[in-house]
């Protein structure tokens, strides 16, 4: 392609178009006409020039022109009540079940890990006198001590705010990391993965590990199945840099961040769910049974939801992206 030569049979329709855009008043029929026909003709330009003669400055400035004439044409929105309830409805149940192979695959392997620093830990006594001294170890393991005393030292109210607002974090963290290949994904779950595996090996090794599962299981079940959740999303989106399949990285990235973006708004209620059973139902005077009961329930739940309502939606075309009239301009190619 002869760049001169391109650039001056099409520059009065780019300057015409900006001209129409740049236009304060409302424009007639004819003029809204021709404002579509020369976005249309303008894209096409725009992939021409990606695909046979890359310029930086006339492409950007290509790129600008159709991005506003798109939203000129396209028109704006706002965002309702209505879309965060279509979202947590279908958008959200259909991104984890598409991603349902990331997250359970995660959540195995994590629970596995734990339960090996676990077993670790609670039949190797040199261990145990590695991490504490005998006294210190007492005071945690003891019916009363530290680990006990956590789920009812605070308010209910106040704890279960700090808890969802510690679980959304290490949640945001995990799926904004991914981006970098992964791998900060993989050091902030060894770490939960550790501290729950300490936990079980010390209350393991006192005797009490009954005490310590019925402790956890209440809360950690929904909880811990949120955080496997955002690290095997973050995980996955750091593969999508790696091997974007079928779409250009550019593509992918943006449809898997956002996507990415508003698993971890999903999440955020998820967590605020556990975070209650965790401040009003762990610590509460309801038998073991009831409180692991509860805990399983709303699991059970959480995956019904999942695979019921999210494979519905995601069998009809739901991928948990946003709305198409919502995304930024594609990337044009050439036909």
């Amino acid at each position: 392609m002869d760049l001169d030569v391109f650039v001056t049979a099409h520059r009065a329709e780019w300057d015409r178009l900006d001209a129409l855009l740049r236009r304060r008043g409302k424009l007639t029929g004819a003029e809204a006409d021709e404002l579509v026909a020369l976005y249309q003709r303008t894209a096409t330009h725009l992939s021409q020039l990606q695909s046979s003669a890359p310029d930086p400055q006339l492409t950007g400035r290509l790129t600008q022109l159709t991005a506003r004439a798109r939203s000129t044409v396209a028109g704006t929105r706002r965002a309702s009540w209505r879309d965060a309830g279509r979202f947590l409805a279908a958008g959200f149940p259909a991104a984890l079940y598409r991603t349902r192979h990331w997250w359970l695959t995660t959540a195995l392997v994590s629970v596995l890990v734990a339960a090996a620093i676990g077993w670790w830990i609670g039949t190797h006594p040199e261990v145990q006198a590695a991490i504490g001294a005998p006294e210190e170890l007492r005071e945690m393991t003891r019916p009363g001590g530290q680990y006990e005393s956590y789920y009812s030292t605070h308010a209910a109210t106040s704890f279960a705010a700090q808890v969802w607002t510690n679980n959304a974090q290490v949640a945001a963290l995990s799926l904004v990391l991914g981006v970098f290949l992964g791998l900060p994904v993989l050091w902030v779950l060894l770490q939960n993965m550790l501290n729950l595996g300490i936990g079980i090996g010390l209350m393991s090794g006192a005797g009490r590990l009954d005490v310590f599962l019925g402790l956890i299981l209440p809360h950690g079940l929904l909880e811990l199945t949120a955080v496997f959740v955002a690290a095997g999303t973050g995980l996955r989106l750091g593969w999508t840099v790696i091997d974007p399949g079928d779409r250009d990285r550019r593509t992918a990235l943006a449809e898997e961040g956002r996507a990415a973006l508003g698993m971890a708004i999903g999440l955020a209620v998820v967590l605020f769910l556990s975070g209650v059973i965790e401040g009003f139902v762990t610590p509460s005077g309801l038998p073991t049974w009831a409180r692991i009961g509860i805990g399983v329930a709303a699991e059970l739940l959480f995956l019904a939801y999942v695979y019921v309502l999210g494979g519905k939606h995601a069998r009809a075309g739901e991928a948990g992206d946003v709305a198409a009239a919502d995304r930024s301009p594609g990337q044009p190619t050439a036909a």
